[in-house]
């Protein structure tokens, strides 16, 4: 009888374990735009207002737009999750000369770590599909994104190479906001 007992809280246990994590998936749009709002409050609060310093070296990445517009909800996710990688892997390096608040930072890395991880919940299964379709998406993206990292790298990541890519991530993430906000 305890064996019984035991397997049935096991079960129940996993049966809401999937009904939140489906509940999870449902709320998505309306997370990431707090997720988004936070972060671009964080990316405020990292640094000052840009440097005059840096005014004359600004530099255009051109964020490939066409990215955010596939027909399917599921596909805007998976492209979204891609894109806070990324951001992700962008600022967990070389921030030596950045000047930044760390806390700020470390929420800024954090917020963005746990909506990787809660993306990758809710679209694991339909990523295959999206791969093989938007492959030359999936380029564009990265193709913007190491433009951003070898930037950064020409700069020797200094002072004004991080506000420009500060800057950057700020436009990046209001253009996935206007995209979740038509979902």
């Amino acid at each position: 009888i305890m064996n019984a007992f035991g397997l049935i809280q096991i079960g129940l246990i996993l049966l809401s374990t999937t009904t939140i994590s489906s509940l999870q998936c449902n709320h998505l749009p309306l997370q990431q735009r707090k997720v988004i709002e936070n972060s671009l409050q964080l990316l405020d609060k990292m640094g000052k207002k840009f440097p005059q310093q840096c005014q004359r070296e600004k530099m255009s990445f051109r964020f490939p737009e066409q990215v955010l517009k596939p027909r399917q909800k599921e596909t805007v996710k998976v492209v979204i999750e891609e894109i806070f990688q990324h951001i992700f892997y962008i600022f967990s390096k070389n921030l030596t000369l950045a000047a930044w608040d760390g806390t700020a930072l470390e929420q800024f890395q954090n917020g963005l770590y746990q909506q990787i991880e809660q993306l990758e919940a809710c679209v694991l299964k339909k990523q295959t599909h999206y791969f093989r379709s938007k492959e030359v998406n999936r380029l564009k993206l990265k193709k913007y994104f190491q433009k951003i990292d070898c930037f950064l790298k020409d700069k020797q990541h200094n002072l004004c190479s991080w506000e420009i890519s500060r800057a950057e991530m700020r436009r990046c993430l209001q253009l996935i906001d206007k995209v979740i906000r038509k979902l």
